[in-house]
């Protein structure tokens, strides 16, 4: 018998989150991705499908903030402030969280509670 790989685990929790979680249009889904070099965040309807709102480390009002540390615990707390002035310009207040089957801890945290701290409520 085989061990389980990570990735393999981290889709298996994505499976059973995403049974439960759907984002509706007075409250949208807000989904998280890191990578090993980057973190990636989108507020996603889930009735129509759309994505309403995307931010990463990679965006280029974020690039000259972050300077290419897209990977740490800093990168992702200046992508969760962004997304949350993003939402909050557009009129999202309320999200689901959706860690995507990331474990919350490090940089999911780290993003999901400066999302909170900029006004973000989920």
């Amino acid at each position: 018998m085989s061990a389980v790989k990570k990735s393999d685990a981290r889709i298996k929790r994505k499976k059973r989150v995403r049974k439960k979680v759907r984002g509706l249009p007075d409250m949208p889904r807000l989904c998280v991705f890191r990578s090993s070099r980057h973190i990636y965040a989108q507020i996603i309807d889930d009735t129509t499908g759309r994505t309403l709102i995307s931010t990463s480390s990679l965006s280029k009002g974020l690039g000259d903030k972050i300077s290419g540390k897209g990977g740490n615990k800093e990168g992702a707390k200046q992508v969760g402030a962004d997304m949350a002035q993003k939402a909050i310009g557009i009129g999202i207040k309320k999200v689901v969280f959706d860690r995507n089957g990331f474990l919350y801890h490090g940089r999911v945290k780290a993003l999901s509670e400066a999302a909170r701290e900029n006004g973000l409520v989920f």
